[in-house]
């Protein structure tokens, strides 16, 4: 078995100046906000998506995180990470959601170790509007980056009502970004801060709600119907 290589923060060249910097001034606070996104089925998508999306949404946070965190053990400081109420469910964006969910476990798993840090996940809901990290989606642009081998699975049609489905939630999402933004003061000045903030609609938190508390199977079966509206050929 090769040795594994120590991960610290001159793996990191950028992070030198501001380590040296803050080692000196004090460093408070760190807030993981890196994020792309995306639609597709899992077949429309090349592999190079994919790990595009782990390397900016995942690997992004985590090397951020291990650059800094000998400071913010020094200054007993606290960590925001920007996850999403999408980490509890996919509906055509598994790419994203995936990415997400991991962020939400290492999130888990750095909070009970360096508890002393506070360290929190803010989740901010459905803000695709107010962030602009996922325009509006064309049909023809999806289809034509599909292979030939997804083109004989399905149609146009179904690739149109998958983009306006997606489309619609992007439209219904909110275009003020001040509630993310006080969540995020929040957990980094709080006194008590909370270890997750559910910014969200009222009928985006029921849905997280009735995903945790229902069987798989039937969320299975629900998130289905929501997506079965049109058939392949």
């Amino acid at each position: 078995m090769q040795p594994q290589k120590m991960i610290t923060a001159s793996s990191f060249p950028w992070t030198i100046c501001f380590l040296t910097h803050f080692s000196s001034i004090g460093f408070w606070g760190l807030v993981n906000n890196a994020g792309i996104s995306t639609f597709g089925e899992t077949g429309w998508l090349p592999m190079e998506t994919y790990e595009k999306f782990a390397d900016v949404n995942l690997l992004g946070s985590i090397r951020t995180t291990l650059a800094f965190l000998p400071l913010l053990r020094k200054y007993k400081g606290r960590i925001v990470f920007m996850s999403s109420i999408i980490a509890y469910f996919t509906l055509g964006n598994g790419i994203y959601s995936m990415t997400k969910a991991a962020i939400e476990k290492f999130c888990d798993a750095l909070r009970l170790e360096m508890k002393k840090f506070g360290v929190q996940v803010s989740d901010p809901g459905n803000y695709a509007r107010s962030t602009k990290i996922q325009p509006p989606l064309s049909a023809e642009e999806i289809w034509s980056e599909l292979s030939e081998e997804e083109k004989a699975v399905y149609n146009k049609e179904y690739v149109q009502e998958r983009a306006n489905f997606f489309n619609s939630i992007l439209s219904e999402g909110s275009t003020n970004g001040n509630e993310v933004v006080d969540a995020m003061v929040d957990a980094l000045t709080s006194p008590a801060p909370k270890a997750r903030y559910m910014v969200a609609k009222l009928k985006e938190k029921v849905l997280v709600f009735v995903c945790a508390l229902f069987p798989t199977a039937v969320m299975d079966s629900v998130l289905s119907y929501a997506l079965s509206k049109v058939k392949l050929a």
